[in-house]
């Protein structure tokens, strides 16, 4: 029995330990933590590194669970954004770092229009979308990106393709991910992939042996260099494809994003004839949320709460455009902010589909006509730079 209480308590005890960094704006330094957490409570505790104390003892933190915590990931540890930069131990990095291996997956021009569906099967495969943006690659870096192919017979018509509409780069974590992903997308011809792979991405949305839907990486190498093509800062110049004319904002929450509703929110907008023109993932600070959502302070009780909805993970931002006056159709494409009321009285709205309360309702889009195009500038222009 004494044997028993001890498995047992070392159960209640595991823990995962991390380093993780959080920029204090009064003070303008970097903070580094150790910082523990234990996954059978979903506890956090926190020592401060340069003082060499305690910061923060143990204690509950709703919704975080450990596939959460990933070298790269921002977390809100009680209204704190910190940044996981390392693990902290090498039982931790022997446990983890497989099961957070990342890799890079790109929606090419041909399937763009289907990324609502390419993107909730990434879900259903239990992947997790650390980054996202669709750009449009000039030929200089397409040529760039795809410099191992030069010389080859393909090369000059695969450059006329990558460049002939938009692309979603997206850096993938998960287990496995880039064998599991390359799985998932299929052999690189559709035609073969509807014989061999038929519930594949290419067997479904791809045509032949170039466009094919989507691209993965091939190896661990191959998929460090692509991802910091596209989300390092340093070798990516392209900009968004965000048009600021005729347009409005939807931003997918981050309790969507969690909830592995995004492609499915996606697929509904567009098959509502709206267009996506422009998409990117953002990790939005306390101080950018309250920002953006400042014409509702002291107007709707729940602004406190909406601030922390909204920065308390990932958002995905879009620029939506249509014909006619866009602000309001999908406004009313959207529904009433309580998910109940929408139910009833607007069942064919996303809210009612997607949302679960008044403040976790799925989506965030513009209210007033005249403020679609600042909303949209205040994401793609303000935040992008």
């Amino acid at each position: 029995m004494d044997a028993f209480l001890t498995y047992l308590k070392a159960a209640s005890d595991e823990r995962y330990a991390f380093l993780a960094e959080w920029y204090d704006s009064r003070a303008a330094l970097m903070r580094k933590y150790q910082l523990l957490f234990y996954p059978n409570d979903r506890s956090v505790e926190m020592y401060d590194i340069k003082n060499r104390r305690l910061f923060l003892k143990r204690s509950l933190i709703d919704g975080l669970e450990l596939h959460h915590l990933f070298i790269g990931a921002i977390i809100n540890i009680h209204s704190r954004q910190l940044t996981i930069t390392d693990y902290a131990d090498q039982r931790t990095s022997n446990l983890l770092r497989n099961k957070n291996e990342k890799t890079l997956a790109m929606i090419k021009p041909d399937a763009v229009s289907q990324m609502g569906g390419i993107i909730d099967m990434i879900h259903q495969e239990g992947f997790h979308i650390c980054e996202a943006k669709m750009v449009r690659l000039s030929s200089e870096l397409a040529a760039k990106f795809y410099a191992e192919h030069q010389g080859k017979p393909f090369f000059s018509y695969l450059m006329e393709f990558v460049t002939s509409g938009p692309v979603v780069a997206m850096e993938l974590k998960g287990a496995n991910a880039i064998d599991k992903w390359r799985t998932l997308l299929g052999p690189t011809d559709s035609a073969t992939a509807r014989n061999e792979a038929p519930l594949s991405i290419r067997a479904k949305f791809g045509t032949d042996n170039t466009k094919n839907a989507a691209h993965g990486s091939d190896s661990s190498k191959s998929a460090e260099r692509e991802i910091d093509f596209f989300f390092g800062g340093r070798t990516f110049i392209g900009k968004n494809t965000a048009t600021f004319s005729d347009c409005t904002l939807c931003v997918i929450k981050p309790h969507a994003i969690i909830e592995g509703l995004t492609g499915k929110i996606i697929s509904a907008i567009t098959s509502k004839g709206f267009e996506i023109s422009a998409l990117q993932m953002y990790h939005l600070e306390r101080a950018n949320s309250e920002e953006f959502l400042e014409v509702y302070k002291g107007v709707v009780d729940e602004y406190k709460s909406m601030v922390e909805e909204l920065c308390c993970g990932s958002c995905l931002a879009m620029e939506i455009r249509s014909q006619g006056d866009v602000p309001i159709a999908f406004r009313d494409f959207v529904g009433p902010p309580d998910p109940e009321i929408a139910g009833h009285l607007r069942p064919g709205t996303l809210r009612a589909m997607f949302g679960n309360d008044k403040i976790k309702n799925s989506v965030h889009c513009t209210d007033l006509p005249e403020d679609g195009l600042l909303e949209v500038q205040y994401f793609f222009k303000v935040l992008d730079h």
